[in-house]
């Protein structure tokens, strides 16, 4: 065993919309946990943080993959009017598969977040970690969100 090697790691909830825009991201979390680790708190601060923004979440469809399958966040969309298109995961209760609804064309469309994530990566300060401070690293990931926005705003001039 070397300590070296030993991973320590980050994780943070985004929101993108159908685009690959960054909306909102949630505060950094240890991640020596699984996906569903504090979910009500993180979606109930990006949830607020879209509100302050002006942004009106009632009749918004969210995807997420099974790894995000869970009876909170079902129930938290819900209570914000969200429409959930949260793929079922297999290893889950059988109750949870009847009740669920889930659409299989719009989960396709998952796929921009992740290369919303892609893009996130190609920022070398945003891969790995070297930052201390918490407040530091969520600062970086606001630069690059409003780098990629004028990216995109960029390229729609120049068309």
């Amino acid at each position: 065993y070397q300590k070296r090697k030993k991973a320590v790691t980050t994780n943070m909830l985004f929101l993108a919309d159908n685009q690959g825009l960054m909306l909102a991201c949630s505060e950094p979390i240890s991640g020596e946990h699984n996906d569903l680790y504090q979910i009500s708190e993180c979606f109930k601060s990006l949830c607020l943080l879209l509100e302050q923004a002006g942004i009106n979440l009632e009749g918004v469809f969210m995807n997420a993959d099974a790894g995000f399958d869970c009876k909170e966040l079902r129930k938290q969309c819900a209570q914000q009017k969200i429409e959930a298109n949260i793929a079922i995961n297999k290893r889950s209760s059988q109750e949870t598969l009847v009740d669920c609804y889930f659409d299989e064309q719009l989960y396709k469309k998952r796929g921009v977040i992740e290369q919303a994530n892609a893009w996130l990566d190609s920022f070398k300060t945003l891969l790995i970690r070297f930052e201390v401070l918490t407040q530091t690293w969520l600062a970086f990931h606001m630069m690059a969100f409003s780098l990629l926005f004028l990216r995109r705003i960029i390229k729609l001039n120049k068309l």
